[in-house]
């Protein structure tokens, strides 16, 4: 006969099997989608990095300085965007895991919220590459002073792009984490919106920190975090007043 100490244990270990196991499917769609990109990685890399080629001085290029940077800067960059490609399965995972621990309503939540969370992650990534890169390459090979030649490195236009890539994902997920606050009852949204001054001055420090450090990359980072945030205030007035109905239905039918 199996004591209760021992049947915890085995749901413990059980759900460390089904963890080990989702996480290792995360891990094989990743390698699965790097080797099917790898082929094409020159052409990747070409694509993410043609905004800031296009800006170049005729007669100018981008340059390796490390020799093995013609190699790997490319292969770096495909194994991000197998990543990236296969974020929203690894989020199913993920979710796959949690749901049977979440109540009714909360699952009924979290799928909107997961389909959002991820369109908003790509979203952030497409505003950096289809307008921020565009305006910021050109400014900034614009105002080289004379006699200086552009001719920006490889590898660390690869951990500019990543690190913008990374911040813009993240600051797109802020209407999720404003519209969870005023739901699960942490914030009022009267109470957030009175906070916006405060909202603001966090938004270019947070752009500050993540971003290179000049003024123009880090306004074009804060602002749209800002207008997210009042996005996320908008939601979440929304979804309190449908809690505020749905608990007036209970209270009548009580």
């Amino acid at each position: 006969m199996t004591s209760a100490e021992d049947e915890k244990e085995l749901t413990l270990i059980d759900h460390l099997v089904e963890l080990r196991d989702r996480i290792m499917k995360s891990l094989i769609a990743v390698v699965v989608l790097f080797l099917a990109l790898f082929y094409f990685a020159n052409d990747i890399y070409t694509y993410v990095a043609s905004p800031l080629i296009s800006a170049l001085p005729e007669g100018t290029s981008m340059i390796a300085v490390d020799p093995t940077s013609p190699f790997f800067a490319p292969f770096k960059l495909t194994f991000y965007a197998a990543v990236f490609l296969a974020a929203p399965y690894i989020l199913y995972q993920m979710w796959s895991f949690i749901a049977p621990g979440l109540y009714k309503n909360e699952k009924k939540l979290a799928i909107p919220l997961f389909i959002s969370s991820v369109v908003l992650f790509y979203a952030g990534i497409a505003f950096a590459r289809y307008v921020l890169f565009g305006i910021v390459f050109r400014f900034f090979i614009s105002v080289a002073p004379e006699g200086i030649q552009v001719a920006p490195d490889i590898s660390s236009f690869l951990s500019f792009a990543l690190t913008i890539f990374l911040a813009f994902g993240l600051a797109f997920e802020i209407p999720i984490a404003v519209y969870l606050c005023i739901w699960a009852g942490l914030a009022e949204p009267e109470a957030l919106a009175g906070k916006r001054p405060y909202v603001v001055v966090g938004c270019f420090v947070v752009a500050m920190l993540l971003t290179p450090p000049d003024p123009f990359t880090q306004s074009m980072l804060a602002l749209p975090m800002w207008a997210l945030f009042e996005l996320g205030i908008v939601a979440g007035k929304m979804a309190r007043k449908r809690q505020r109905e749905d608990e007036a239905n209970e209270a009548q039918s009580v």
